[in-house]
């Protein structure tokens, strides 16, 4: 399966019989599948086919799926009531004197309500089931051209998050080779601060000096949150090279590599650290926008 964007347009149309028949599908992000279907009155009983059609081709999506249905000019038919038709006839002869004995008319029988009908002819159910194969035909090729669309968007997102996850990789080195983290920068910068700290106080116990100085400097280490950011950069590559849908996954990605950036931030003691985080973050969040467009 194709990398799929959530959002897309597909439209089919064709005819059945005397029907000519049109789907309009509209896709939009979703948490899960959420199928809405708008089916013309008598097409109910197609609903649950069509759902599992849907179900089998798309994961994720609020889907908007109407159909509509409409029947070229057909005959009219002439249909007698005929109990009517004898009632009228038996209250002329009961009427008897009381009325003409003029046979009535044809004018007059299509007047008495109810006793001359005029209607399509019934469909027969060979005819019903043609147009509702029909119709479920036109479903599929439907959410088909959907999924094209979708997989369309997704082949665009597809690069820009793979740009997004190179930056990431890319500032992540940067932090990683930032001279304010090298073994002689921290020693040089921790006794400057010590003796900073100590100078003029005699009563300050140097060696506590040193042993809270590297505790606190260890404690400012980024090498987890690096290592860390490392891993979850192959892993977003493999799951958006996965073919699978994989927009969830990626969006609890997004959330760990915004939790390791926040903790670089608050960790750092130097200001060109501090600026690649910051820009770390911003391009997380440009992901993770973006992951929210994936199925």
């Amino acid at each position: 399966m194709t990398l799929q964007s959530m959002t897309g347009f597909a439209r089919s149309e064709g005819s059945s019989g005397r029907y000519r028949w049109a789907w309009e599908l509209r896709s939009v992000n979703g948490k899960g599948l959420d199928l809405r279907l708008r089916l013309p009155t008598g097409l109910e009983a197609l609903e649950t086919e069509l759902r599992d059609i849907a179900a089998r081709n798309l994961s994720r999506g609020n889907i908007q799926a109407g159909l509509s249905l409409s029947a070229s000019e057909a005959k009219l038919e002439a249909v007698v009531n005929r109990d009517a038709l004898d009632a009228v006839l038996l209250l002329k002869r009961d009427l008897g004197d009381a009325v003409s004995d003029a046979p009535l008319s044809f004018d007059t029988l299509l007047s008495v309500r109810g006793l001359v009908e005029f209607r399509e002819p019934e469909e027969g159910t060979d005819a019903q089931d043609a147009r509702n194969s029909d119709i479920t035909a036109g479903f599929v090729a439907a959410i088909a051209s959907l999924k094209t669309m979708r997989e369309r968007e997704g082949a665009s997102l597809f690069a820009i998050l793979s740009g997004h996850i190179d930056k990431i990789e890319q500032l992540t080195h940067i932090i990683e080779a930032d001279p304010s983290r090298q073994p002689d920068q921290i020693r040089a910068r921790l006794t400057a601060q010590i003796a900073l700290i100590s100078d003029g106080n005699s009563g300050l116990d140097r060696d506590r000096l040193h042993a809270e100085a590297v505790l606190l400097a260890t404690k400012a280490d980024l090498r987890e949150e690096i290592d860390r950011l490392n891993g979850h950069v192959v892993a977003a590559r493999e799951l958006l090279g996965s073919g699978v849908p994989v927009g969830r996954k990626l969006d609890f990605l997004a959330q760990e590599f915004n939790r390791e950036s926040n903790t670089i931030c608050s960790k750092s003691n130097a200001s060109a650290v501090t600026a690649a985080g910051i820009e770390l973050k911003v391009v997380i969040d440009q992901f993770r926008e973006q992951v929210q467009n994936l199925e």
